[in-house]
């Protein structure tokens, strides 16, 4: 998802940042609670590039990536260090559930940890001085996990890069903070939400979905592996076989396809996402798009709009439920119009 630095640049940063630990002075707290609770420690976790331990329970908590630093504030906790957004966000990098919830906790906004595409902020990160620092979604590779290690005790991946399905952001995220009950009770409460949606709308149960995104002359198919794609399956839908049929291995997440090849893409629905409503219309009206099966038919849902977007592309302990309403009536009307 984001360009990689290479070992020099990555190895000369890294020194930069070990040299300022021993002058940098105390971090800046970010308002409202910080600590998590006092669960069984230590705690291993093991992911992509081995185990981590966390010995006690975290005071100082810094996120990398995606939807940790709201499953950390879905479990009550405000983080002292959280990524820059720069999709779907305001000025400060911080999405509009994240603002909220900030609110709600009578919390200051963290340290906005900046994002340049490339290699995690050391030098932000020792500022903080965090005691664990969790990336559970993410891309970092294993030399930058190895740098980030020598600062705090640091939580990868369990698999692939950017692809952790939501749900096991949360629960490893409460793991890590000795929150065990506290992330399956959100775990729950969202089901619960996706549960009530299903029930509302059973024209949608047992529907076939493909997701997909036209960009620039580049057609993009998400795979079941994507936690876009995984969330789906909530509301009753269901993975479209084409997808897997026609995969090429570009990523796990995703793959690339020839606008020859779309009329190969079956499926009931197709859930497509665009920026603007322009690009919106923009993509309905393509010829090589109306080649795709669902979309002769009508029945395409559309997401729209950056916010709307980020908050179910995946979504996240507290995105989830920001664009659920959106989502289910536009997947509703695509599934009532092939009735």
């Amino acid at each position: 998802m984001h360009a990689r630095r290479t070992i020099a640049v990555i190895a000369a940063t890294a020194a930069a940042t070990l040299a300022l630990a021993g002058c940098s002075s105390a971090a800046p707290e970010a308002g409202g609670p910080t600590a998590a609770s006092d669960g069984d420690f230590p705690v291993t976790i093991e992911h992509a590039f081995g185990e981590t331990e966390i010995p006690a329970a975290p005071e100082r908590v810094a996120t990398w990536g995606w939807g940790s630093a709201e499953a950390v504030l879905a479990l009550g906790i405000v983080p002292v260090a959280m990524a820059q957004q720069t999709y779907g966000a305001n000025e400060e990098g911080v999405h509009p559930w994240v603002a909220e919830e900030l609110d709600e906790l009578g919390a200051e906004t963290p340290v906005i940890l900046t994002d340049d595409g490339e290699a995690p902020p050391y030098e932000e990160l020792v500022e903080v001085a965090p005691d664990v620092i969790l990336a559970p979604f993410s891309g970092i590779t294993e030399e930058q996990y190895e740098l980030l290690s020598e600062i705090a005790p640091t939580v990868a991946y369990e698999g692939e890069p950017w692809t952790t399905p939501w749900r096991d952001v949360i629960t490893t995220v409460g793991t890590a903070l000795g929150k065990s009950d506290e992330a399956t009770q959100v775990l729950e409460e969202l089901d619960a939400e996706l549960a009530a949606r299903a029930e509302e709308h059973p024209e949608l149960e047992g529907r076939t979905v493909a997701a997909v995104w036209d960009v620039a002359g580049t057609f993009y198919v998400y795979t079941p592996e994507d936690a876009r794609v995984e969330f789906l399956s909530g509301l009753g839908l269901e993975d479209a076989p084409s997808v897997a049929e026609l995969a090429n291995g570009d990523s796990p997440f995703y793959y690339t396809l020839s606008y020859e090849q779309l009329d190969q893409l079956e499926s009931d629905l197709i859930l497509s996402y665009h920026d603007t409503q322009a690009e919106a219309d923009a993509f309905l009206a393509s010829a090589p798009i109306q080649a795709i099966p669902a979309v002769s038919r009508g029945q395409v849902a559309q997401v729209i709009g950056t916010e709307l977007i980020a908050a179910v592309s995946p979504p996240t302990a507290l995105s989830l439920t920001y664009g659920l309403d959106e989502l289910v009536a536009s997947l509703s009307a695509a599934a009532e119009a092939g009735q």
